[in-house]
């Protein structure tokens, strides 16, 4: 049995699923009923019939269907063979009648197969939420895969469907979610997954999955970009990268100097915290005084220093990369605005990656123009596979975000055929 927590995933080998939300039943409890959204790769309805709920319980293919509720149990069935190539994922929630999921204890949503074996088992907690999306099934290279989500709507089912692109008869407030990303932020990150989506579709990847991780340059000379938001907003545009690539939507992350330091994981939904405790400008302790105070999870800025040493950061990706192999390449992206001297140091690590499942993304910021062996590595000779890339730019705010991802994203699919017929990648 797989018990998961909130975000966490797990494959689904079965092809035949019954989805149960239990709870436990006591006086005052609300109403549960379950439900489910078949959705496009957008995560949109393709119609209103896309929707298996008490009113509507069977979907059209056969897919899902609704197989009965009993005291404290609410049960949805899923044939994942029976579902439509335009069906991206399948989105389990429950709508409460009466009250708010807060007061339902003991809910738990359980996923067994044709035997009775459990596929998957999420134990949830809520609050004011009265619709709540328990998890979802969704493809993932020709696969099936299910994701503990354990997020809600105080504006109920109809928050939910209109959400996802259900016409229903009343205007429906705006869903609320206890983590849940603001709107203009989350409006963002959607339309630049699609761009990422579309950048990658052009060059013949469409759903390629990779691991994301992102490397920023915390030097003394990157103190104005990050003191004028300018690095703030560049995690910004990458956590769209990591959403869209990576299957649980988290990226990992380093800052570097004098020292590399590796950051917190970095969720989508936690971006703007993240943003908060993890992007800052750089401390340097030159005289003597008391170190700042350190909230839960930040790096001493002081020790990473303030001069510039890519390759041991190069040296700790690495490290990382083989520690914890993720069944899937691995793409980072790495910024700095230059002042790179270290060249010798640079290319021998970069060279001795090249057998090692991961793509070099390098991207230079502001206009120093001194990036030494970066901007030579695209023409680097005597590798069997071109496993890194470059460019730079000026001012990273004014390149629209289609041009940055096409930019951004224009050798790594040529990278995975490479590395497949080289034998590097699966």
């Amino acid at each position: 049995m797989t018990a998961l927590t909130k975000g966490a995933n797990t494959g689904v080998d079965a092809r035949r699923l019954d989805v149960a939300l239990t709870w436990s039943p006591r006086p005052g409890v609300p109403d549960i009923d379950a439900s489910a959204l078949l959705l496009d790769v957008d995560g949109r309805v393709r119609s209103d019939a896309d929707m298996v709920f008490y009113n509507q319980p069977e979907h059209a293919s056969g897919a899902v269907r609704h197989a009965g509720k009993a005291a404290g149990a609410d049960r949805l069935r899923v044939d994942l063979d029976r579902v439509e190539d335009a069906v991206d994922r399948v989105l389990l929630a429950a709508s409460a009648d009466g009250g708010t999921f807060g007061d339902v204890p003991g809910l738990t949503l359980r996923l067994t197969d044709d035997r009775g074996a459990v596929v998957a088992e999420f134990a949830m907690t809520a609050s004011t939420e009265t619709a709540f999306v328990g998890g979802e099934l969704y493809r993932r290279g020709g696969a099936w895969k299910f994701r503990a989500v354990g997020q809600g709507y105080a504006s109920g089912l109809a928050g939910l469907a209109t959400d996802h692109g259900i016409s229903v008869d009343d205007e429906p407030a705006a869903p609320v979610v206890e983590d849940r990303l603001p709107v203009d932020l989350r409006t963002r990150l959607d339309l630049r997954k699609r761009q990422v989506t579309v950048s990658l579709e052009k060059r013949g990847a469409r759903g390629v999955a990779a691991r994301v991780v992102l490397a920023l340059d915390a030097s003394g000379s990157m103190s104005r970009l990050y003191r004028e938001g300018v690095v703030g907003r560049v995690v910004e545009r990458m956590a769209a990268v990591a959403a869209a690539l990576d299957d649980d939507g988290t990226m990992q992350a380093w800052t570097f100097a004098t020292n590399p330091a590796r950051l917190p994981d970095l969720a989508v939904d936690d971006l703007p915290e993240w943003t908060r405790l993890h992007v800052r400008v750089g401390e340097f302790r030159i005289r003597k005084r008391p170190a700042r105070r350190l909230e839960p999870g930040q790096v001493d800025m002081a020790a990473v220093g303030g001069s510039n040493d890519e390759p041991k950061v190069i040296a700790q990706i690495r490290s990382f990369v083989r520690a914890e192999p993720a069944g899937v390449p691995t793409l980072v992206l790495f910024f700095s605005d230059g002042g790179v001297t270290r060249n010798r140091e640079i290319e021998r690590e970069l060279r001795a990656a090249v057998d090692e499942p991961v793509f070099w993304q390098f991207v230079g910021l502001g206009r120093h123009n001194r990036f030494g062996v970066l901007e030579k590595l695209d023409t680097m000779t005597g590798r069997r596979v071109d496993n890194v890339g470059f460019f730079a730019v000026d001012d990273i705010d004014a390149v629209p975000d289609a041009e940055l991802y096409d930019r951004l994203l224009a050798e790594f699919p040529s990278w995975i055929t490479a590395a497949r017929a080289a034998g590097v990648l699966p």
